[in-house]
């Protein structure tokens, strides 16, 4: 191996170090007692999900100290050394996962004991929500690294410390400790509060589910699938990677399990068919990176977005459905130009017929319909998610692998093991964002956001990406959108709704209820928003509303619905630019674990991940400018599909090639297309005459590549 090789592994294996757990062995005493811990704590999941009723508090509780002894007996606490050492790294991670339990059965049995007392702490009490709050900043430590503990600690201080001794107006009078301690250990605002109920009921479900799809064989069908489907056409492989990673993270939900599953196998076929190296692996990352986007899991997103905007959860994931799709096209756009670029022949798959895969495998679609069939019916996600694990049981009975009891413990397991560090991240998490909520920081800090962007929603765009790409450097993608969601979507939201406003200013549509609040600002000019009103003046009079006006102004102006689908866009625009730090330099996990694939530079992957995946910034100009979300059905398809020759185009104007090389002048009209396309001005006659154009220029690609 050259020097130049062994330098990226170990840079590789540096960067996935806060990632890739260091399991002990299936085979030993520890691994044997993980997976009945996992399995036990599967099945209580199910239960506390369908029939039980037990106290949320206490459920969180027990999420908590089950899946941070799991957590401590899957990561070691130190890696390493000699054979006593290993023993007493055991005993101490054991001793660690006991004492989890213990804080979890602490707060149920002694919780009546502390109101009796009028909320004031005993001994104990300190101790326990002292250990409680210790436990999930090293599980979090453990899974992740040190950035997250450091984020906590950081916002703990700020509340009984540090925050009084700050001037302006990120200055906090402070809370007590034992205030503190209460309102994050025995409340159900804190590590046990609603983040942590998201994770024991949407997230853990799914999870689960998926890993009984993945068991029964389901994974399997998708990328036989995905290779029957798409594998012989030219640059097919490239397909099968976004095709399959798509479909893969549609039940995983994980981005880098999404690229360590496909991508040994489409990786290989890329550079079989004759992409290059680095693209091949910057294709994986980018639409492995896609899965966590694509319904019905969504990384978790959907599930939290479900819960702070309190729109159903089915509402979100068919919402979500064709943005996905767009994002997924825009990635395999990149495949088809360079397949043509790099002249990408067809592999031989040695696969069966796409009727036959089918028509062995299309039992794995029941528990899908399954699923989708109770949502709209009515029924809760989680118990959707129970009695679709169900079918996935019924329905292998009807392939040549049918689960049994082993099949199904081992899904039991595996799901409670690919939930152990999500559980310890989102409890964990959960501290911060009860911080944000005790001290208002979040809304000071929206108001400092819109201060910033100077009333511009394209800059508060601008300023939310940029701190999504900061925060996903230390923060999984679920925590950055959580922490990012809690402090800007209110600015972003606000702006959203001001720019529906304005619309309606300009062509003199304000409802008379909305003139009314006008009144108790200028009563002169209330007579103006009767007629159609210059841009400028619209804004000018709406700035003269006071902040404390603002909400009920945009209440009376528009429909409940619109401002849910207006505070949906700001989460989603905010859900999709979380993303980007997949495969973002310098710290791009998903490319990262690519590149070990591909044994390429992962800095040099990360940024070609980083092309590939443009849709993640373009898309949510979408969200926020057009009626993307929440818009009439035939005008969202209108976008929709103006939206993907817009997006051709980019792709063309970025590389410089669609069916053949494009000269300048070729290349600057595909970019003024593009933009037209995409651009929200509401104009069908422009997108028609772009749309034109864009086909004049395809149509001299293609005969320049004949020519050539």
């Amino acid at each position: 191996m050259s020097t130049e090789n062994t330098v990226t592994d170990h840079e590789v294996s540096e960067k996935l170090k806060g990632l890739e757990l260091a399991q002990r062995s299936e085979q030993s005493t520890t691994g044997k007692l993980i997976y009945w811990i996992g399995v036990v704590f599967a099945l209580a999941h199910i239960y506390f999900n369908t029939l039980g009723t037990w106290s949320e508090l206490y459920v969180s509780a027990i999420h908590f100290g089950g899946f941070a002894l799991m957590c401590a007996l899957m990561v070691p606490m130190f890696k390493g050394g000699n054979r006593a050492q290993k023993s007493l790294a055991l005993v101490l991670d054991l001793l660690l996962g006991i004492a989890a339990i213990v804080c979890a059965l602490y707060l149920i049995g002694f919780e009546d004991a502390l109101y009796d007392r009028g909320v004031k702490f005993a001994q104990w009490d300190w101790v326990f929500s002292v250990c409680a709050i210790f436990i999930a900043l090293e599980m979090a430590r453990r899974t992740t690294g040190w950035f997250i503990p450091c984020l906590i600690l950081v916002a703990l201080t700020y509340v009984f410390w540090w925050g009084k001794y700050i001037d302006g107006i990120f200055g906090f009078a402070g809370l007590s400790l034992e205030t503190l301690l209460y309102r994050s250990y025995f409340s159900s605002e804190g590590m046990f509060g609603q983040i942590a109920r998201i994770s024991w009921t949407y997230v853990f479900m799914f999870i689960l589910f998926g890993a009984f799809l993945v068991k029964s064989g389901a994974g399997d069908f998708i990328i036989e699938l995905s290779r029957c489907a798409a594998g012989r056409f030219v640059g097919g492989p490239g397909f099968v990677a976004v095709l399959g990673s798509g479909l893969m993270g549609s039940v995983s939900g994980s981005s880098v399990a999404n690229t360590v599953s496909t991508g040994v196998i489409t990786i290989p076929l890329m550079r079989k068919a004759g992409f290059p190296a680095r693209f091949s692996a910057g294709v994986e990352a980018a639409a492995s990176t896609g899965g966590q986007l694509m319904p019905p899991v969504m990384g978790a997103g959907a599930f939290i977005m479900a819960s702070y905007t309190q729109i159903s959860y089915l509402d979100i994931i068919s919402i979500a459905a064709l943005p996905a799709l767009l994002y997924f096209l825009s990635v395999g756009f990149f495949v088809r130009v360079e397949a043509k670029r790099s002249h990408a022949h067809a592999v031989e798959l040695d696969t069966r017929p796409i009727g036959e895969v089918f028509r062995g495998g299309w039992h794995f679609l029941l528990p899908l319909v399954v699923l989708v069939a109770l949502l709209i019916y009515g029924f809760t996600p989680t118990y959707a998610a129970g009695i679709s694990i169900i079918s996935v049981i019924v329905s292998s009975w009807l392939s040549k692998n049918p689960m049994g009891i082993k099949e199904i413990l081992d899904a039991l397991a595996q799901g409670s093991k690919n939930m152990a560090t999500t559980a310890m991240l989102l409890i964990s998490v959960g501290l911060v964002v009860n911080v944000v909520a005790m001290t208002g920081i979040g809304n000071t800090f929206s108001l400092m956001v819109t201060d910033w962007a100077g009333g511009s929603l394209l800059i508060t765009l601008v300023l939310v990406a940029l701190a999504s790409l900061i925060l996903g450097m230390g923060l999984p993608v679920t925590a950055a959108y959580i922490v990012l969601a809690t402090l800007s979507a209110p600015a972003l939201y606000g702006l959203m709704a001001e720019s529906r406003l304005l619309d309606l200013m300009v062509a003199g549509q304000l409802p008379e209820a909305a003139k009314t609040i006008f009144m108790l600002v200028d009563m002169e000019k209330v007579a103006l928003l009767s007629a159609p009103m210059a841009p400028a003046d619209a804004q000018a009079l709406l700035s003269l509303v006071p902040a404390d006006f603002k909400g009920q102004l945009l209440e009376q102006a528009l429909a409940p619905e619109t401002l849910a689908m207006i505070l949906l866009s700001a989460h989603m625009i905010i859900f999709w630019l979380s993303q980007d730090s997949n495969v973002t330099p310098p710290v791009c996990l998903t490319a990262f674990a690519a590149a070990a694939i591909a044994k390429t530079p992962p800095m040099a992957t990360g940024f070609t991940a980083w092309k590939v995946a443009k849709g993640l910034y373009i898309v949510p100009l979408l969200f926020a400018y057009t009626n993307f979300i929440g818009g009439e059905p035939l005008e969202v398809l209108s976008i929709f599909i103006f939206a993907v020759f817009g997006l051709y185009g980019f792709v063309g104007f970025m590389e410089g090639y669609l069916e053949g090389r494009l000269n300048l002048i070729s290349r600057a009209l595909c970019g003024v297309t593009a933009m037209a396309l995409l651009w929200p001005h509401g104009e069908l006659m422009i997108n028609l005459l772009a749309m034109l154009a864009f086909a004049v220029i395809f149509w001299l690609s293609r005969r320049n590549s004949e020519t050539a």
